[in-house]
């Protein structure tokens, strides 16, 4: 499974690479296309699992002034 972010910039935010690097930190990497990060678990998740990232992904955004979407698919 996979989950995908989508990340939407503010001109008054974070500058870009600092968010990409952000990301990173937590396992989140580039890519090009329809999405902007995957992270890729690698294995079946449960939602528990889901949600931890997604908070991970909260607290590591907070405060730079960004909008961004999750979205988890086999």
């Amino acid at each position: 499974m996979k989950t995908y972010l989508n990340v939407l910039f503010y001109s008054e935010g974070a500058n870009p690479i600092e968010v990409v690097e952000r990301l990173r930190s937590l396992g989140f990497e580039p890519v090009k296309g329809i999405h902007d990060h995957a992270y890729d678990w690698g294995r079946d998740v449960e939602l528990e699992d889901i949600l931890q990232i997604a908070t991970s992904v909260h607290e590591t955004l907070k405060g730079l002034k960004v909008f961004y979407k999750l979205e988890t698919k086999e």
